[in-house]
């Protein structure tokens, strides 16, 4: 049965504080909405910096949809994890793990922007060793017992609601990230269609004696919006999409592997690109997307241009989807 996604990364690149308020409100909105209609997921992340508003604090925004909901999962996918304090990260996941009852999912990257380590002081060449220090300290925290952290006996209470732990996914596209997930026992989430890397994180969960599986990206995974007149939306907000390729693929070294890779430098290649993609109910029904994820503020889109596209979704696909 295909599981369905709502992200939010609420960017906006022209937002006064009271427009990036309304548009924050009407996400909560949304995922009530979302919440109510069943989809599976709200997705969201973590970028720092970033002049067109990129959401910096993903476990806050998810707290808030918790609370506007009664069902439906968060999953962060991914956070920038040298970026946190260990302990600090391994109580607001406990937290949010309570509140929630077991829908936190959290996704655990190193990221690919040298300047959000600077500008958090954190460094760069280190970011693997930080990464297995969050990792391990995160897994031994949610024991609730006393352990050695840096030379200093430290408990982190309270425990959270799920056993043994909170979900926790290795996120990446390298085989250190691989070799990290299957060391460690955890479950692996390529940030691309890699099979290749799947099977050496297999052959390393069976090297350490450990047990995982791995939550990686169909081979198309198109952004969608939906749309009762496509050619509409991309001629009224095709800049919107524009937009968040651009600022995605400017980040992206011929290194970085990721499942939402543009190329397109105007409206009219993004669309023939298919990486974002506007299509009716109907349309959509077609592509037979073993995980629709629908992005309706897509890049600073207008609120009620967002809904459009979600009531379409929620009211003319979903419940097909689940027939």
């Amino acid at each position: 049965m295909p599981f369905s996604v709502v992200r939010f990364n609420l960017v906006d690149p022209r937002a006064t504080p009271d427009s990036l308020s309304e548009r924050y409100r009407a996400a909560l909105a949304m995922a009530a909405y979302a919440d109510e209609h069943g989809v599976d997921t709200v997705q969201t992340e973590e970028h720092h910096g970033v002049e067109n508003n990129w959401l910096p604090s993903p476990f806050v925004f998810a707290g808030a949809v918790f609370g506007a909901t009664r069902r439906i999962a968060v999953t962060v996918s991914a956070i920038i994890g040298p970026l946190h304090d260990p302990l600090r990260l391994a109580e607001d996941i406990a937290v949010l793990d309570l509140l929630s009852g077991g829908r936190l999912v959290t996704v655990a990257g190193i990221g690919y922007r040298p300047e959000e380590y600077e500008e958090r002081g954190v460094d760069w060449g280190r970011r693997g060793k930080l990464q297995d220090l969050l990792l391990e300290t995160l897994l031994t925290a949610w024991t609730g017992e006393p352990f050695t952290y840096r030379g200093r006996t430290v408990r982190v209470t309270p425990r959270p609601f799920t056993r043994p732990h909170p979900m926790l996914l290795v996120g990446g596209s390298s085989r250190a990230a691989a070799r990290r997930a299957a060391r460690l026992g955890l479950p692996f989430f390529p940030s691309a269609h890699l099979p290749e890397l799947e099977e050496y994180y297999r052959e390393r969960c069976a090297e350490y004696g450990t047990e995982g599986w791995t939550m990686m990206p169909a081979e198309r995974t198109p952004l969608l919006h939906l749309s009762e007149d496509p050619d509409r939306t991309w001629a009224e907000h095709g800049g919107h999409f524009l937009h968040e390729a651009r600022t995605y693929a400017s980040w992206q070294s011929k290194d970085i592997r990721s499942a939402v890779r543009s190329t397109a430098t105007t409206v009219a290649e993004l669309r023939a690109e298919g990486v974002y993609r506007v299509v009716t109910p109907e349309e959509c029904l077609a592509l037979g997307l073993e995980s629709p994820v629908l992005h309706p503020l897509c890049g600073g889109m207008p609120v009620e241009e967002g809904w459009r596209s979600l009531r379409l979704f929620c009211e003319e696909v979903l419940p097909r989807l689940t027939a």
